[in-house]
């Protein structure tokens, strides 16, 4: 173990959420120094329990949100009297309510870039809207009181903690550009983040809202990739003109030193000079630069990125998309070597001991390279490319990112790396491929990968890795693979990163429930849950909680588009799916290519309009779009019953109508007598062709056998009436005392 040291000591002083002055890329805002950087023995985390807490409302309410308020798929918690949360909430009920939000559940929305701390056990996501988000959960028995606790002053800037159950922070930029990039400051409680608008900011995770600051501001460039060494003072920052800035991350200000970009590459003089005014940038020669640890940095654009041996003098290695690879001595401002090939490279990854890399490249193909030799790499792969007929080999898509990983327990390394499938399939899924010895594992993902990221045993990039664990963060899904075992299986994810699954359509909040219920519906959903998970916890273990004064069971209800109703678990704030309930297995599912005649929707038919719920009784009622209720009760059996099906025939009778303004503003509801159900007769009346006296849906007929949990008794369905469809169904009550 060993111990690190504080990089941002100096930093804690400043007040939070101040920034400084932006100096422009040209300026050079600082000269650094020198410092040696100690090893020492023991690893000590700096973040205690009190970073880490959130206050739940005593009065709360749901808001389902789809990039309609707060661009993001997810359910969020309100108070409705404590403070403001986001302006454009506030704005649209201002004359009601000034809602506070104290929790944030669900997967981030269009997420954009992903880090980790190895130390505190952290991850951090970045979005497309510039919300960042915090992430930590260990698999421990659920806490029966709140986490958290929350200032309820109103900050525009919305937070939240998460590490173990409960420890969940959501910071958001004001600028509302987007992340395009996320580095912690390994085990100081501190994140750095590169954003569309070519600003970066440094954020201070050491209180309770997390707040920035500094602030730096590139006027002249576009910033393309940062790197952070572990136990660095540099950010090392790859702009799109090629050149690579260093920023001083205790000041936050930018040092003189600039490597160009045609200093780099070494240009020829007639071509430097034709080139000099598109570089915008100075080298200034006087300033110097030493960094005694060792990291990583590859970007998306050039310079492509930057990579740290792990000995003196601890020069860089930088990738330029076009195929360029110059290893920079920092302290002789030279170039090592350069490496021209002709693939185009995305992304570099050293071996531990700093002799050799590898690259990943546009046509599919993997290269090692030794230090010794540079002229041409020993080894090149394509892990997926086949021989064809003619000898050729079959063109492949391009490999992203690389991850070249050594073991102890094993003398082959871990080479992990996304895309490089051939273009002899189309419509492949996105696959992400763990290499190890001569075994070659695809995992298929259901959706296109963000960004992954390797977790080992040491932070230290000089050391022996051990990795263990993968975590890829996905469009719509986060998982995490488990490398220590042979087939490698995904953790149990403890999030709720299913909220969405299928599009929320409606919701329903429940306090003060029965102390059984939640427990009974736990033991009966979990019959139901997908096996085939690692068995070991959930390796990202970050963050503390503490125990509150006061609890009570709350349950959270979401319908959704597909008929799916699911049970959840608020009490300790994080959000733990319980039950899970199938609406749609009530009705005749159409054969294929059938159309039924009284379908009310061509979509989503069985969509979840509303609940209504007594968690005494536990009767439950659902209302679907087609004009349909369903009474459940619940029962701890398995059961074989019929369904008993009420079709009722509601006709509207409209007075004639006065004028056309009273009209669209005062629309003519029929008297309380002309409403009146009947049973359904069919034929009555109705001319050949016209749809009357039939359902929406077909409900099934002979008995359905139902596991326990709740069992649907009764189904009531509004019919059509002479060619008009059934109206909306838009209110509903429960009497479960009277049986109404």
């Amino acid at each position: 173990m060993k111990k690190f040291r504080k990089v941002l000591d100096g930093l804690t002083t400043s007040s939070p959420g101040g920034t400084i002055g932006s100096p422009s890329c040209g300026s050079a805002a600082g000269t650094p120094t020198s410092a040696s950087t100690p090893r020492e023995i023991d690893v000590q985390e700096t973040l205690v329990s009190e970073n880490f807490q959130l206050c739940k409302p005593v009065m709360a309410f749901l808001f389902c949100s789809n990039d309609d308020i707060t661009a993001s798929t997810s359910i969020w918690l309100y108070d409705p009297v404590v403070c403001r949360s986001h302006p454009a909430v506030y704005e649209r009920h201002e004359g009601d309510w000034s809602p506070g939000s104290t929790v944030r559940h669900g997967f981030p929305y269009q997420p954009t870039a992903l880090t980790y701390d190895p130390v505190q056990k952290l991850v951090a996501i970045g979005s497309r809207t510039g919300g960042v988000r915090i992430a930590s959960v260990t698999m421990l028995p659920r806490p029966a009181q709140p986490l958290w606790t929350v200032d309820s002053s109103p900050y525009p800037a919305l937070s939240q903690r998460l590490g173990r159950p409960g420890v969940d922070c959501y910071c958001q930029h004001e600028s509302g550009a987007a992340v395009l990039q996320l580095q912690f400051l390994i085990n100081e409680g501190a994140l750095v983040t590169a954003c569309a608008d070519d600003t970066l900011h440094l954020w201070n995770l050491r209180q309770r809202r997390p707040a920035v600051l500094h602030s730096l501001k590139f006027n002249r460039e576009r910033v393309t990739f940062c790197h952070l060494p572990f136990q660095s003072k540099w950010l090392y920052v790859g702009t799109e003109r090629g050149n690579t800035h260093m920023v001083n991350i205790e000041s936050f200000v930018l040092s003189g030193y600039v490597i160009m970009w045609n200093k780099a590459i070494e240009l020829p003089k007639d071509e430097g000079k034709s080139h000099a005014q598109h570089n915008g940038c100075s080298c200034d020669s006087s300033s110097t630069i030493s960094d005694t640890s060792s990291g990583t940095l590859f970007g998306g654009a050039c310079p492509m990125g930057t990579r740290l041996p792990v000995t003196p003098p601890l020069p860089l290695l930088i990738g330029f998309e076009s195929g360029t690879v110059v290893q920079w001595d920092l302290r002789g401002k030279k170039a090592d070597f350069r490496i021209h090939y002709d693939e185009a490279i995305h992304s570099v990854s050293w071996h531990h001991e700093g002799k050799q890399f590898m690259c990943s490249h546009s046509d599919g193909s993997l290269t090692l390279w030794n230090q010794r030799n540079t002229a041409r790499p020993f080894q090149i792969t394509f892990p997926h490319g086949k021989i064809q007929k003619d000898g050729r080999k079959e063109s492949c898509k391009p490999i992203l990112k690389v991850e070249y990983k050594t073991s102890r327990s094993s003398n082959e390394p871990f080479i992990i790396f996304s895309g490089g499938l051939s273009y002899d399939k189309a419509g492949r899924r996105p696959t992400l491929t763990i290499m190890h010895g001569k075994a070659i594992t695809v995992l298929e993902m259901d959706h296109p990968i963000v960004e992954f990221m390797v977790l080992c045993e040491t932070p230290y990039n000089n050391e022996v890795q051990e990795p263990y664990a993968v975590i890829v963060l996905l469009e719509k899904d986060f998982i995490v693979v488990d490398l220590t075992q042979s087939n490698f299986p995904i953790f149990e994810n403890p999030y709720p990163m299913d909220i969405h699954e299928s599009p929320v359509t409606c919701t329903a909040y429940f306090a003060d429930c029965p102390p059984d219920i939640i427990p009974i519906l736990y033991s009966i959903g979990a019959k139901h849950k997908k096996t085939g998970f690692s068995q070991k916890e959930w390796p990202i273990t970050g963050g503390t909680w503490n125990v509150g004064s006061q609890t009570y069971p709350e349950v959270i209800i979401t319908g959704h588009a597909d008929g799916s109703i699911k049970f959840w678990d608020a009490s300790a704030i994080t959000l733990q799916m319980l039950y899970k309930l199938k609406t749609s297995k009530v009705f005749v599912k159409p054969k294929p290519g059938e159309v039924r005649g009284g379908d009310l929707v061509e979509e989503d038919p069985y969509a979840v309009q509303m609940v209504s719920w007594c968690p005494q009784s536990r009767i439950f009622c659902v209302v679907g779009i087609s004009a349909h209720i369903i009474l459940y009760r619940f029962s701890k059996h398995e059961a074989s019953t019929p369904i008993v099906s009420l079709e009722v025939r509601l006709q509207c009778d409209t007075e004639e109508v006065i004028s056309p303004s009273e009209t669209e503003n005062h629309p003519c509801f029929p008297e309380p007598g002309s409403h009146s159900p009947q049973p359904a007769s069919p034929g009555s009346g109705a001319a050949e062709g016209v749809k009357d006296s039939i359902p929406c849906l077909k409900v099934k007929e002979r008995p359905v056998r139902v596991p326990p949990g709740y069992q649907a008794e009764l189904v009531v369905q509004l019919l059509w009436v002479d060619g008009e469809p059934p109206q909306q169904i838009t209110s509903l009550d429960m009497n479960s005392a009277y049986g109404l």
